[in-house]
């Protein structure tokens, strides 16, 4: 009797699966780019003679007031245009549970301890920080989220022919990740809660579900309904992103048994995902970057000021430590308890290179930070600042390692004859590279 299958960490996923993650890695990469693009250009101007026209962008008001929809600049970024890309986070979501290889729990369950790893122990670090040099606890979950696109940026430019598993983990790993961000925000960042506009949510949020349950995809129906829904959530002190996930995990995964099933092609999950995806990465994020990422540097006294202040110190010590740490401790611990062996043709080190890259936090870490401390205020200030120095830190380091890997696989491509831009999927079943 043949013995069972031993559980692979890594391991390739399905052709269909892989082929569908790669499409979404081209784009997060391009949204990368333009994400590093919006942030260095907010850097530029905010150190530059004409910070203060930046600052004035920034609290331009705009919207209706009776609404209480009279918001700067910087808020319809974080609460408006995050909603698309938490939106777009929520189907990803639902699509890797209900048919992606996360539906199989023993697929799942290697990503899952990464992510929970790598939330609870820089969560840990900063708490401890803070507690040895009285900072403020509050913005605990500051250095906990890891930036998909700027990571994945990084490990397109450093790692050209690392195993194409490893970049599907890192999105997986993402994706869990995102889920765990917006609870992290929902539950601990959720200062007054209007139970009444809270309830009259669900009514609009309910006409979506039933019409995109339907298969409807008329955006003059679908918009508006988004939009409302969107509004009570922000009218009731949640805050609006956590809309673009309800939004998102209402719309189904697989076809209709009218239109042939599963099998019959995507879904109207991915149909939106497909829309909007590009929306989010090339336009709502980089806006979000861009209205967010100017901190004034202050030379050598900013560098000064931040290793003092226990709030900045503990998210730098969060991202470049505690992030790869976690990782790297939950995903050894899952191989240990469920006596699963790393894929062949991948080493620890080439994980530990990803778990060093996962510390690049930006997007979802700046949206944390404002809603710990406020937005504009002295601390936000300095948390952005730290953020961007844990994150360019954890990109260096990250960049050392995953380059060495990469030389490593090149030379054992070539000596295959499997050498070619790109074709990691070649290495990954090939021999054990550095062991």
């Amino acid at each position: 009797m043949a013995s069972p299958r031993r559980l692979s960490l890594l391991g390739p996923g399905s052709r269909a699966e892989t082929r569908r993650i790669a499409d979404i890695l081209r784009k997060e990469t391009i949204g990368g780019a333009l994400l590093l693009t919006a942030a260095v250009a907010a850097l530029v101007w905010a150190n530059s003679p004409w910070s203060e026209a930046y600052a004035g962008l920034r609290s331009v008001t705009v919207g209706p007031a009776g609404w209480h929809l009279d918001l700067s600049l910087a808020k319809w970024a974080s609460d408006g245009l995050l909603a698309i890309f938490f939106f777009v986070a929520g189907l990803e979501l639902k699509r890797e549970f209900v048919a992606g290889d996360l539906r199989d729990p023993r697929r799942a369950v290697v990503p899952v301890a990464a992510a929970v790893g790598g939330v609870i122990v820089p969560a840990l670090l900063y708490l401890l920080v803070n507690s040895l040099m009285d900072g403020a606890m509050r913005g605990w979950a500051t250095p906990t989220a890891t930036d998909i696109a700027f990571a994945l940026a990084v490990l397109a430019v450093v790692g050209r022919r690392l195993p194409a598993a490893l970049r599907t983990f890192l999105l997986t790993l993402a994706v869990v990740d995102d889920l765990l961000a917006i609870v992290i925000i929902a539950v601990f960042y959720t200062s007054h809660l209007s139970v009444l506009p809270l309830l009259a949510a669900l009514v609009p949020l309910g006409v979506f579900t039933v019409l995109v349950q339907r298969r409807v995809r008329s955006w003059w129906l679908l918009l508006p309904l988004a939009g409302v829904t969107w509004g009570l959530v922000h009218a009731s002190g949640v805050h609006a992103t956590v809309a673009g996930v309800l939004l998102g995990f209402a719309v189904p995964v697989l076809r209709s048994e009218k239109a042939g099933g599963p099998e019959a092609g995507p879904g109207l999950a991915e149909h939106f995902e497909h829309r909007f995806r590009p929306i989010s990465a090339g336009v709502a994020v980089p806006l979000f970057a861009f209205l967010s990422a100017g901190v004034p540097l202050g030379g050598l006294d900013g560098v000064t000021n931040l290793l003092a202040d226990p709030v900045s110190l503990g998210v730098v010590v969060g991202l470049v430590v505690g992030k790869p740490l976690g990782i790297m401790a939950a995903t050894w611990l899952t191989a240990r308890f469920t006596r699963a062996d790393i894929d062949e043709g991948l080493a620890w080190v080439d994980i530990g290179g990803l778990a060093i890259l996962s510390g690049i936090g930006f997007t979802v870490s700046l949206l944390i930070g404002e809603l710990a401390f406020g937005p504009g205020t002295a601390r936000d200030t300095q948390v952005k600042l730290a953020v961007l120095t844990g994150s360019l830190v954890a990109a260096l380091l990250a960049t050392v390692v995953l380059r060495l890997r990469d030389r490593a696989y090149r030379r054992l491509a070539d000596d295959d004859g499997t050498a070619g831009p790109g074709d990691a999927e070649h290495v990954s079943g090939g021999r054990g590279a550095g062991r």
